[in-house]
């Protein structure tokens, strides 16, 4: 079925951009600063929320809880494309859901990321509506 490989290509992708996020955000410089004294100031600072953290764990948390939703999303969406098609094409819940969530990813690369994972998501957002659209035909 047409509509369910286009969603499922679209869920890896999401999947394959977490994934990268979360490698980066533990390994390599991807995800440093590039002012190399900026995680020792964010080390030192603590949230005006807690005292509990500061702001470098903060960012470490926040990239790493940002990459697991995403390959949550792929996971998901992929295995129901997949392995349940006439679960998710027949349920318009789950359809919105999904359209919303990659839509706001969109909105959020382009506002606040950078041009590979902008690229990635909008490309997910149109194969996710080109086989919402294909399931309709």
């Amino acid at each position: 079925m047409i509509a369910a490989a286009l969603i499922a290509i679209a869920a890896a992708i999401v999947f394959t951009l977490g994934t990268l996020h979360l490698v980066f955000t533990f390994s390599g410089r991807k995800l440093l600063p590039r002012d190399a004294n900026l995680p020792a100031q964010m080390a030192q600072s603590a949230l005006v929320l807690t005292r509990e953290t500061n702001v470098w764990k903060a960012w470490i948390g926040f990239n790493a809880s940002h990459s697991l939703g995403a390959m949550l999303f792929g996971t998901v969406y992929g295995h129901l494309a997949l392995a349940q098609p006439t679960v998710l094409l027949g349920s318009p819940f789950l359809l919105t859901i999904g359209g919303v969530v990659l839509l706001t990813y969109t909105w959020l690369a382009r506002r606040y990321w950078f041009s590979v994972p902008f690229r990635g998501v909008a490309l997910a957002s149109a194969l996710y509506a080109a086989g919402i659209a294909t399931s309709w035909i």
